[in-house]
């Protein structure tokens, strides 16, 4: 395996990443007072950074955009100082990271929302999921519609997000718009119902993800912007193929970095409904990342193909904070432990061992 072209460099706009496998997002509900990600965070994403690139837990772009408890912001100087040691950590070993930015909209508890507020969504349909708060899985509350005149402002936020980021310290950005959270409910007509210009037609259920992302990239730049969608997990959709299709081509056109794709449902199966990624692919022409239950020969196979560029994967990182190494030379993957994955300390967040940690043993 050493010589494939997985752990070869790859040429990522500005950045030359060191191979091909990408930490995706991974919540983790361990940030501090003030929803600042603290010291143990820093260690956190340093121990992981010979992965190629990491994407960043979501942060959430403002205190209305909170959907759990003990997730990181990137909306006060203290968060963009707590994010400051986890570049700093994190390039100090040759790394490189992205900032996930997120706005959970209608998922999330009244007990998150400034002022004890419902939680907003594109239109007010309540989701049967649950959000992580005071300590409890708890049902979500219900969500009101976004008021036409209030949408520019959470525009505004995603973009003054972006802004931080940079100066925290991240290489880029990578606007969420998957996994059931606001822009996907606006993407999907099984979560908006509006009939203005956000709501309807393909165009119109596309144009919140694209002004997001287009105000991001006039912030930080194109080649430092990258998206993330899901096409068929998450929401519902009855024009999967349609939207993304038109989605993908208008942030192609925009020139940014790059599609992350999380493929048919998230830990499950890959046969979710019918859906050409190629299509999506040829669509956006430019760097794509494939996440979704890849190992190291489905990666392979992808990348022979030319379906893909760059892949990420998400829960072996968690056991495994020298993922690319084991990956590289066929060493077993330590198992997550489920019951230290959400909030915490240090144990099953740190103290997972290196390869050469277990060695010396």
């Amino acid at each position: 395996m050493t010589g494939n072209a997985l752990f070869e460099p790859y040429t990522l706009g500005a950045l030359t990443l060191s191979n091909r496998i990408v930490m995706a997002p991974l919540t983790r509900n361990r940030a501090g007072a003030g929803f600042v990600p603290g010291d143990i965070a820093a260690k956190y994403y340093s121990q992981r950074a010979t992965a190629g690139l990491i994407i960043s837990e979501g942060a959430q772009i403002s205190q209305q955009g909170q959907g759990y408890q003990d997730t990181p912001g990137i909306y006060t100087q203290a968060q963009i100082d707590g994010w400051r040691k986890v570049t700093d950590a994190v390039h100090s070993k040759g790394g490189h990271i992205f900032l996930q930015l997120w706005h959970v909209g209608r998922v999330s508890h009244v007990d998150l929302q400034p002022n004890g507020q419902a939680p907003v969504a594109p239109s007010a349909i309540k989701p049967e999921t649950k959000v992580f708060v005071n300590n409890s899985f708890a049902d979500v509350s219900e969500p009101r519609a976004l008021e036409f005149d209030e949408i520019p402002g959470i525009v505004a936020d995603f973009r003054r997000a972006a802004a931080n980021a940079i100066a925290a310290g991240f290489d880029g950005v990578e606007v969420h718009g998957a996994n059931g959270y606001l822009l996907e409910q606006f993407a999907k007509d099984g979560s908006n119902t509006r009939t203005d210009a956000y709501g309807g037609s393909v165009e119109h259920r596309a144009r919140m993800i694209l002004e997001v992302t287009a105000a991001v990239a006039a912030e930080v730049g194109a080649e430092r912007t990258g998206v993330r969608i899901s096409p068929v997990n998450g929401v519902t959709s009855t024009d999967p193929q349609a939207q993304f299709n038109y989605i993908a081509e208008k942030l192609g056109q925009m020139g940014i970095a790059y599609l992350h794709v999380v493929e048919s449902a998230t830990g499950g199966s890959q046969e979710v409904v019918p859906f050409s990624y190629a299509d999506l692919r040829a669509k956006f022409g430019n760097t794509y990342i494939a996440n979704n239950g890849y190992d190291v020969e489905r990666a392979v196979s992808r990348l022979t193909q030319g379906a893909a560029d760059l892949f990420s994967f998400g829960r072996p990182f968690i056991a495994n904070p020298d993922l690319v190494e084991r990956l590289k030379t066929a060493v077993p993957l330590a198992e997550v432990n489920p019951a230290t994955i959400y909030g915490g300390g240090a144990e099953g967040y740190t103290d997972y061992p290196s390869i050469a940690a277990v060695s010396c043993a």
